[in-house]
């Protein structure tokens, strides 16, 4: 509804109890409407789910409406990257948030960082969801709030055409609130595990979940050696898991990425039950490690398999884990993501060794030859040195085109030595386009950078520590953070608003008209930053 015809509402609702409500003002009900559009996490997930399905719709059209997020491990980092997004594009349309599991585990247990192993506490990531979303919606009321004072001075000031063009800003203001792709590592369990905790994300706010093949109490990074798999019927059991707890919540359009770590992963807890040959357990088992034995050479305890008539072992570690046979990994990717979107899931997540567009397309060509339409999120890993890969990868492709390459170190290419360079200035154009190339060539419907806000924290403390416990000393801080805020516009050089201050005696003059005690008045210290 528009401005206008919510407060009509409101009005219509007070005027049920003209003696007992006349103290309620129709127009700050719509206002305090306005403000909280979303009611609950359902609301979230329903309307996010729409957009991000309408979002991998256009992609199929158009390999260039590919979408982005941020890894964000606070309600807060959330809020600024989105109302920065806001300010900097104008709209918010294909930028969405991630939640890492990695970041879950490093900065919000209980038990102090962790490695992303989950072992931190699994009702920590809906928790985290649902602040993100309680951000959000914060930066809808404050922007909306900074609305509704512009329209009372413009009406106070009988300007009616400002008026006029301020609420037709609050009846077209555009939310916050953008899809989460939100990480429930390996479902933290069994299937009914993973079932109850998706159930708890969505109803915090998720419209996506993102689950892997690893087993769950083995579950390593991504990036980290270790990588244990399960088998398909596994996976797709917790896949199933996931898509009854969209479909009891009424979130219909709820999105599934699948994420295989088999490229990296030369190891399984269990051999795949099988029914028959050629069956998905055979052909997941078809890629262990065995060597053929004959009947009299069967030791005590063995585990033993027949393939083609022969009795085979497989090679069983220490630990109680069966490997696979070297060079198997992407073999073993395309059958993951096949099976999984054969299954229910929307989206696939590869996990690569180095941000390289051919391998990951090579794969992807592979899976489009039975699922055309076939999608991938990918992580823009800062576990991958961005600048190395890249530089190695342009030596590489000098090399191979006869160019000169003396001048260079493969080795050392991560030198400052090479910065300016012409091959680091080609190196950091395809790490420019990387994105734009991946999704056109690699399939890649969504770009996120799973940890950047964990960095992007560390490297901004380091600056001002540096500077301000040194010869610098306050300057360090003005100069590099609250001159800098001024400068670019930043909207929490005003903290006090930010954290909901105007909101507040908004709602206090609501509730008390001119008995209010507002915090916002004459002597309050942010008026020095009204300029």
């Amino acid at each position: 509804m528009t401005y206008q015809q919510t407060i009509a509402e409101a009005g219509n609702q007070i005027g049920r109890f003209p003696t007992t409500w006349s103290g309620i003002e129709a127009e700050a009900v719509a206002r305090m409407r306005l403000q909280n559009r979303f009611r609950t996490g359902l609301d979230i997930a329903r309307y996010t789910a729409r957009i991000m399905r309408e979002d991998m719709a256009a992609y199929d059209a158009d390999p260039a409406a590919y979408t982005q997020s941020l890894g964000c491990w606070h309600g807060f980092i959330g809020q600024q990257k989105m109302i920065s997004i806001k300010k900097h594009f104008g709209s918010t349309k294909g930028r969405y948030l991630y939640l890492s599991g990695w970041m879950v585990a490093a900065l919000r247990s209980e038990f102090g960082p962790l490695p992303d192993q989950s072992m931190h506490e699994k009702t920590r990531v809906p928790a985290l969801i649902a602040e993100l979303y309680t951000f959000l919606r914060q930066a809808d009321a404050r922007e909306l709030g900074l609305l509704f004072r512009a329209l009372d001075q413009a009406r106070e000031a009988g300007d009616e055409v400002r008026a006029h063009q301020i609420q037709a800003e609050i009846d077209h203001h555009q939310t916050h609130i953008v899809p989460i792709i939100a990480d429930i590592d390996a479902g933290f369990g069994n299937a009914e595990a993973t079932y109850l905790l998706a159930r708890k994300m969505i109803e915090a706010g998720a419209c996506c979940i993102q689950i892997e093949n690893q087993v769950s109490d083995e579950k390593q990074c991504g990036h980290q050696d270790g990588k244990v798999t399960v088998p398909h019927e596994d996976f797709l059991a917790k896949i199933r898991a996931v898509r009854y707890a969209f479909m009891e919540l009424g979130v219909e359009d709820g999105v599934i990425v699948a994420r295989t770590d088999s490229l990296g992963a030369g190891l399984t807890k269990q051999i795949a039950y099988t029914r028959e040959a050629g069956d998905i357990g055979d052909r997941y088992n078809a890629f262990l490690d065995c060597e053929e034995i004959s009947p009299d050479a069967v030791g005590h305890g063995e585990v033993l398999l027949t393939r083609n008539g022969k009795l085979m072992r497989p090679k069983r570690l220490p630990s109680n884990l069966y490997q696979f046979r070297s060079g198997t990994g992407e073999d073993r990717c395309v059958l993951d993501c096949i099976t999984s979107l054969q299954h229910g899931a929307d989206l696939l997540w590869i996990e690569t060794e180095k941000p390289h567009i051919e391998q990951i397309a090579g794969m992807v060509d592979r899976i489009r030859e039975v699922v055309p339409h076939a999608k991938l999120v990918y992580n823009n890993s800062p576990s991958f040195n961005w600048t190395l890969n890249f530089r190695q990868q342009a030596y590489d492709r000098w090399q191979a085109e006869g160019r000169d390459v003396s001048a260079y170190d493969r080795a050392r290419l991560m030198s400052a030595d090479y910065d300016g360079t012409e091959l680091a200035e080609e190196a950091d154009e395809r790490i420019r386009t990387f994105q734009r190339d991946a999704a056109a060539r690699a399939g890649i419907f969504h770009h996120l950078i799973t940890l950047p806000t964990y960095h992007t924290a560390a490297l901004s403390t380091d600056n001002l520590a540096r500077e301000y416990f040194g010869d610098q000393g306050m300057l360090g801080y003005v100069r590099n953070v609250q001159r800098a805020e001024i400068r670019q516009g930043i909207a929490c050089v005003k903290h006090q608003n930010m954290a909901g201050s105007d909101i507040g005696d908004d709602h206090k003059e609501y509730f008390a008209g001119e008995a209010a005690l507002k915090a916002g008045g004459k002597d309050n210290t942010m008026n020095q930053f009204a300029a």
